[in-house]
């Protein structure tokens, strides 16, 4: 009976209403028309490099990342448009569905970010100081995945897209005026204090439903009950993984297992460096295992303890945990991004999993940097306070 209290509690959460609504915002803009135009920005930009589409498909994943907060709503739409048009420019089938996987982990690290909320819902950290402290880590991520993506093409020649045309980067930024605007309301709505994470997806709801209904001209009456369904089934399995999860951390707490584990830890080293890389090595392994989402909610209040012992900050530790668990994604067995890739691109596992090695030697090489140089997260926390 305590437990089915503690789940119901649990999802009674002013801040965990911001997930549903972040989802919806995401199949809004996937059916309404704002991913597409996203991307034919992004082409404008950087279309015209070798490897264009490719490099496309990363910068049309940071803008979007900034909206939809979901690595998943990010796969789905990106790729979804990206990875056939890629393969019928003569790209790897491999290749493009293993740098649409990993240029989607940017989705939960660049603000908005739904892990880092329900991070902040377990550990009391702020949720609006974990989306600054991901702008840069997002940055970084997307510029070395970038160089990387330009390397391999240029080694398998792959196409360049149109030539570069300041006119047509002037027209594609009219033409996609309003789904950009979007990230910069909720972002800067949030960091100004303005509205809080749940209020900005609410307003990311209604703002993405009047421009792909009013403005676009391209999401339907007649499609909003799918809309509404898909965005159900994917909150609902969210929604029980956090209340689970939840009963899962008090039952932990009772038969005091954090402390345990600090205790160990903190046997083998007090160094905060020694401890993170000891807890990193931890959650690659676990993140190739079990989902992010379980993952970071039962650990989160398990190891969180061991960091706050040696004197890291708690919005750092956030942070760096959901970046760790988002290489989770796209590892194998239990990557849930790397099987949506595989079913766009259609191809197996086996190749996406070979063709995914130097992407995630990248997003781990990043998140090194990150270990060693924390200020790389807290700098623009610590100055916007």
């Amino acid at each position: 009976m305590e437990m089915l209290i503690i789940f119901i509690v649990a999802l009674f959460s002013f801040p965990l209403l911001s997930v549903p609504f972040f989802m919806l915002a995401g199949e809004i803009m996937n059916t309404g028309g704002i991913a597409k135009r996203i991307i034919n920005l992004s082409n404008t930009l950087v279309g015209h490099i070798t490897g264009g589409l490719g490099l496309v498909n990363i910068v049309a994943s940071m803008f979007f990342g900034g909206i939809s907060g979901s690595s998943v709503a990010d796969t789905a739409a990106i790729g979804g448009l990206l990875i056939p048009a890629m393969k019928e420019e003569g790209y790897d089938a491999d290749f493009a569905a293993a740098v649409t996987a990993s240029s989607s982990t940017m989705g939960i690290v660049i603000p908005p970010s739904i892990p880092m909320i329900l991070f902040g819902l377990i550990s009391g950290v702020s949720v609006v100081r974990m989306f600054l402290g991901g702008i840069i880590p997002g940055i970084l991520i997307g510029f070395s995945l970038l160089l990387l993506t330009y390397i391999i093409s240029k080694k398998r020649n792959y196409p360049k897209g149109e030539k570069f045309s300041i006119r047509r980067v002037i027209q594609a930024t009219l033409k996609s005026f309003w789904a950009v605007l979007l990230p910069v309301i909720i972002i800067g709505g949030i960091v100004s204090g303005v509205f809080t994470p749940t209020e900005a997806a609410v307003i990311a709801v209604v703002y993405a439903l009047v421009v792909s209904m009013f403005v676009y001209k391209e999401l339907k009456v007649s499609q909003l009950p799918k809309v509404l369904i898909d965005t159900g089934k994917t909150t609902g399995i969210v929604m029980l993984v956090a209340g689970m999860a939840m009963v899962v951390a008090w039952l932990l707490t009772i038969v005091r297992i954090p402390q345990s584990i600090a205790v160990t830890i903190l046997e083998i080293s007090s160094n905060p460096l020694v401890v993170l890389l000891i807890v990193n090595l931890f959650l690659l392994l676990v993140g190739s295992v079990m989902d992010l989402t379980p993952a970071l909610l039962i650990l989160g209040p398990v190891l969180l303890p061991v960091g706050l012992a040696v004197g890291i900050d708690p919005v750092f530790f956030g942070v760096m945990m959901v970046i760790n668990l988002g290489i989770g994604l796209v590892t194998p067995p239990v990557g849930t991004i790397l099987y949506i890739s595989c079913g766009i691109a259609k191809v197996s596992l086996e190749k996406i999993t070979k063709a995914m090695l130097p992407f995630l030697a990248t997003q781990v090489a990043v998140l090194l940097l990150i270990i060693f140089f924390p200020q790389l997260v807290l700098w623009i926390p610590n100055m916007m306070k």
